[in-house]
């Protein structure tokens, strides 16, 4: 089993969001990612999606959007982005999906193989240029979750299995610091963190080590439009 990432699909089959607005690159950007998804993903494997999936506003809207991710092969592992608005009750999301290789997280964990791996939205942390202290009671809304979620993955994890992180937000500002996020990971065992978010000229490392967890970015126009192998 090999374990794969990417990020920001932003996908908008249903709704008037052309992303090569945002550049040339972006210009069928999804048959990209297919292309290469296809000659790279085997049944067995896995890919971990961190966010900002659909343009769509409503669940029925982005169904359409991840009716063409179910064309794929592997399991498909999501966590919610910061525009995934149709992502409103986790229940009636996990009903909805199209198959049996969708994952949905939200405060919790799956294990697959011997990966188990959590994942929440995250947001933004201190040391990021953006933070203000209006941003002070999601954040640690936000750690909170992950708290949740480590507790979901101690009951799942087995001696030997490794743990994967999945955050939207980068967990840490671009000065490296020690976050409520990083302190969750280091002190639960987590291997490998990936995120997303982060597009275009924006300056952010495509990896990170610290305290001896390695932290990706995976943002679909980041890395080409190509899938990262994690494991």
């Amino acid at each position: 089993m090999n374990v794969y990432a990417i990020s920001d699909l932003h996908l908008s089959n249903t709704a008037d969001k052309p992303m090569d607005i945002f550049g040339g690159n972006w210009e069928g950007h999804f048959e990209k990612i297919k292309s290469d998804w296809l000659a790279t993903v085997k049944d067995g494997d896995v890919v971990l999606i961190s966010g900002d999936i659909s343009w769509a506003m409503k669940l029925e809207d982005a169904l359409v959007d991840l009716r063409e991710l179910a064309k794929l092969p592997g399991k498909k592992v999501f966590i919610r982005g910061n525009h995934d608005y149709w992502w409103n009750g986790i229940t009636k999301l996990r009903d909805s999906a199209p198959d049996e290789s969708f994952v949905f997280l939200q405060t919790d964990a799956v294990k697959i193989g011997e990966f188990v791996i959590v994942g929440s939205r995250g947001w933004t942390c201190p040391g990021s240029a953006e933070y203000t202290e209006q941003d002070e009671k999601l954040y640690r809304r936000e750690v909170e979750r992950f708290r949740l979620a480590f507790l979901d993955a101690d009951r799942l994890k087995a001696d030997g299995d490794r743990v994967i992180a999945m955050i939207h937000y980068p967990p840490f500002g671009m000065k490296n610091e020690s976050t409520l996020f990083t302190e969750l990971f280091e002190n639960n065992g987590v291997e490998k963190a990936v995120f997303g978010h982060i597009h275009g000229a924006a300056y952010f490392p495509l990896k990170t080590e610290r305290s001896g967890v390695e932290y990706i970015l995976a943002s679909c126009d980041k890395v080409g439009f190509k899938l990262v192998k994690i494991y």
